[in-house]
């Protein structure tokens, strides 16, 4: 309905807000899926949190609500309303997923449970994100508390590992508790619709942005488990390879990784320091590890003598290295351009055509892509309701009561 692609046949009923679930159904729509935003009449929270553009003289969105909401449709539906409920569960007989970010037990008191749905769709694909997870697949004794993306940093152990020092953790700068378990949520839809579609049957996807966090910072669990620790943060080091991090240069930082021997050699020829390259201290990482401040010292001296680009220059190719970027430096570099990853879209109220995040996963034959920008509030409501079959007499009756808008 929206845009073309391996999802094309997919068609998505989105209950999301805020980040996880919007980014989910995003993922799903860049790739062709048929996602149809519910939002009520006065739209979602997000859609009033900026930057705005200057002169964007309808303030419908701001660049947040523009970054996770491109390719889909919106309908404006006011739930609340016994009718609004209704229209929603025509939407539902012939969605193949529904997703959902509410708190516990709020589409249960609405009358719209899994249990609910999936009894008028058999084939439903219900998915939902919380912060501790759907009580349906193991109730967490902070089933009833609300999450954000800090509280699944700080409970999934990854903020527990990073920052300057054993005595600091610290938030990572972008939103990873909500945008991987968005990530996660979209791979459980992806596998139960395939399911579905071998089967009928529909089922419930559950995903707990906590334990998403968990499963990302993998490596706390083998540690406590292999080697009774509990590690922490340990700055711009890696605890079991050396060198592997970050390191400072006369105008930035930059990060160098040597996993294995034969990179380390390369490293250090590339250094001129090839004294390193077999000295029993450094020739293996077990080595490197154990003499850590050694074989750090030894780098960073060679790179606080040398900007960025001189660094790019000697070892750009020759081992795993990049620069540390800033936004500046992205809309700089050729990569990203020759990706597609920086793409214009229009922002309605505005003159200006603005810039988002590309679609990373490329395909070969059913190529995803951006093909609208995010949609006003209800924009495409009657389009939406002609779609499943929908008279326009009911259509004008369902807007002079104030269910949809």
């Amino acid at each position: 309905m929206f845009s073309s692609g391996a999802l094309s046949d997919v068609r998505v009923i989105d209950l999301t807000q805020m980040l996880a679930g919007p980014f989910c159904t995003q993922v799903l729509a860049d790739h062709g899926a048929q996602v149809v935003k519910v939002e009520p009449p006065e739209g979602e929270g997000m859609r009033r949190t900026g930057p705005f553009l200057p002169d964007d003289e309808f303030r419908s969105f701001g660049g947040y609500f523009q970054s996770v909401n491109r390719n889909k449709g919106s309908i404006a539906l006011d739930l609340k309303h016994p009718e609004g409920r209704q229209v929603l569960k025509e939407l539902v007989s012939s969605a193949d997923v529904l997703v959902e970010n509410f708190r516990g037990g709020v589409m249960e008191r609405l009358g719209l449970s899994y249990e609910e749905l999936s009894a008028i769709n058999p084939a439903l694909v219900y998915a939902t994100v919380r912060g501790f997870g759907d009580r349906r697949s193991g109730e967490s004794p902070y089933y009833e508390w609300p999450a954000y993306d800090v509280v699944a940093q700080a409970m999934g152990g990854i903020m527990g590992i990073t920052g300057p020092d054993e005595h600091s953790p610290t938030k990572i700068g972008p939103g990873v508790g909500d945008t991987v378990p968005a990530l996660m949520l979209a791979i459980g839809i992806l596998s139960a619709v395939h399911h579905a579609r071998r089967t009928g049957e529909g089922q419930l996807v559950d995903v707990s942005m906590v334990d998403c966090i968990l499963a990302l910072t993998e490596r706390i669990v083998y540690q406590r488990s292999y080697q009774g620790v509990a590690p922490k943060p340990e700055g711009n080091k890696h605890p079991l390879l050396c060198p592997f991090g970050l390191f400072e240069a006369k105008d930035g930082w930059v990060s160098i990784a040597c996993a294995t021997d034969a990179l380390w050699r390369k490293l250090a020829h590339a250094m001129e320091r090839p004294d390193l390259a077999e000295a029993p201290e450094c020739a293996t990482n077990a080595a490197r590890v154990q003499h850590a401040d050694l074989v750090i010292g030894a780098l960073e001296a060679f790179t606080g003598q040398r900007t960025k680009d001189e660094l790019k220059a000697i070892l750009g190719g020759k081992v795993p290295f990049g620069p540390v970027y800033t936004a500046e430096d992205v809309f700089g570099d050729a990569h990203f351009q020759v990706r597609n990853m920086l793409v214009e879209v229009d922002h309605p109220g505005s003159e200006r055509r603005v810039t988002i995040a590309g679609v990373p996963i490329k395909l070969s034959r059913t190529p995803g892509g951006i093909a609208r920008r995010a949609p006003m509030v209800g924009e495409d409501t009657d389009r939406v309701l002609r779609s499943i079959g929908m008279p326009v007499d009911r259509i004008r009756e369902l807007r002079a009561t104030g269910v949809v808008s």
